[in-house]
């Protein structure tokens, strides 16, 4: 059994598993594969039962099971204990991102935060588990995803394994009591987050040597008109489109825009990046064609946009269906300064899951403020508390 959790953590920051975030990179330090082979070693020396589902060459889904008493033929409860794998890229970083520092109470490294701390909690929960056979405990199954930081591929392959109701060596097939999703939420439970859509949108123009601009139709000028719809589209209709009580109100942002080949060309394309934010409950792809439709309207058909599929989709959480486990998780945290029902603005694999008929939360150790940070880290004795909660909560389940 390991020594620690922040021993697990420590291991597992020292792995490279960066999201080349749909950039055309190469190196080892991409893709989530040794970590998966990490976890696999882990939980079969916990003598687990162990199975990989693959997503993509170097990506692989994960799933361990500890057999619970009573088993599942005989009426027991079946738990999932779930984390995704991956990481944000180390661009601008101020500490060495693979090399864990125990400071101040601290652990720092790439992923120590969000959320290779919540995993390592996860799998030293099962390490105590498997060490001391509860007389009275739930099946309790890891499930490690891919892809949760450019596009929940991972989350949505294995949701979608979990619906066709397919067991396997370490699944069992069929709906479990209760998901808890690995985040930084600092101890408390996320019963609702918004959802995504993000596509790209692109203007065309004609190439000209910029000496004669008269020659060509810059692209770029064309998508300034659009940035200017966007901008009000984003300000004056996107927010007034709904309200949740917990997560507020859906939003817009262009973060990316790129066009042209030098400075001495007129160009002929530009492209911009779009991210959507929704509300629990509304549907990605119609909160796009809504965003369309307005700009449709608003733009001269002679400059229209070219608008791509989304390369991300991905609904909210909704605050139905997982309210006993939410409150069950936050009486065992409210002792150690966690334990409230909170909604948050950000996209988690959870819906996924949810959408399986599975009461869902997101709980875990660590502030989203730490999270894609230049120094990321993570407190010690949040790692310490949620291990003691998620132990509980098992033991109790």
């Amino acid at each position: 059994m390991p020594a620690s959790v922040t021993d697990i953590l420590c291991d597992l920051v020292r792995i490279p598993s960066v999201n080349p975030m749909g950039r055309p990179v190469e190196g080892d330090e991409y893709y989530e594969y040794r970590v998966t082979d990490y976890v696999e070693q882990f939980c079969r020396r916990l003598g687990m039962a162990v199975e990989r589902q693959a997503v993509a060459p170097r990506r692989d889904n994960l799933l361990a099971r500890l057999d619970g008493a009573p088993t599942l033929d005989q009426g027991g409860r079946f738990v999932v204990l779930q984390a995704h794998q991956d990481t944000v890229p180390v661009d601008g970083m101020t500490i060495r991102p693979w090399e864990p520092v125990n400071r101040d109470g601290k652990i720092f490294g790439r992923g120590s935060c969000d959320i290779k701390g919540g995993l390592a909690c996860h799998l030293f929960t099962l390490a105590r588990l498997a060490a001391e056979r509860p007389a009275q405990r739930p099946t309790v199954v890891l499930a490690c995803t891919v892809n949760e930081e450019h596009g929940f591929s991972g989350a949505q392959a294995m949701a979608e394994r979990w619906l066709r109701r397919e067991p396997g060596p370490a699944w069992p097939g069929g709906t479990p009591d209760a998901v808890i999703v690995a985040e930084p939420t600092e101890l408390n439970v996320v019963v609702a987050h918004k959802g995504i859509v993000r596509w790209r949108c692109r203007t065309q123009g004609r190439a000209s040597h910029s000496a004669t601009p008269e020659r060509g139709d810059n692209a770029i000028y064309r998508m300034g008109h659009a940035l200017v719809e966007f901008e009000h589209y984003a300000q004056q209709v996107v927010g007034n489109l709904g309200e949740h009580p917990l997560v507020g109100r859906p939003t817009l942002s262009v973060g990316l825009i790129s066009g042209g080949i030098s400075v001495n060309t007129v160009p002929d394309d530009c492209a911009v990046e779009i991210d959507r934010r929704l509300l629990p409950g509304e549907d990605p792809m119609a909160a796009q064609r809504h965003a369309l439709e307005f700009l449709a309207g608003r733009l001269p058909a002679d400059r229209a946009l070219v608008h791509e599929p989304p390369f991300i989709a991905a609904p909210g959480l909704e605050h139905v269906g997982n309210e006993r486990l939410a409150e069950r998780l936050a009486v065992l945290a409210g002792p150690y300064g966690g334990g409230r029902h909170i909604g948050v603005p950000y996209g988690t694999d959870a819906p996924f899951f949810a959408r399986t008929g599975a009461p869902t939360v997101v709980f875990g150790p660590g502030s989203i403020a730490q999270a894609h940070t230049c120094d990321e880290w993570v407190a010690i004795d949040q790692l310490e508390a949620a291990c003691a909660i998620l132990e509980r909560f098992v033991r109790e389940a």
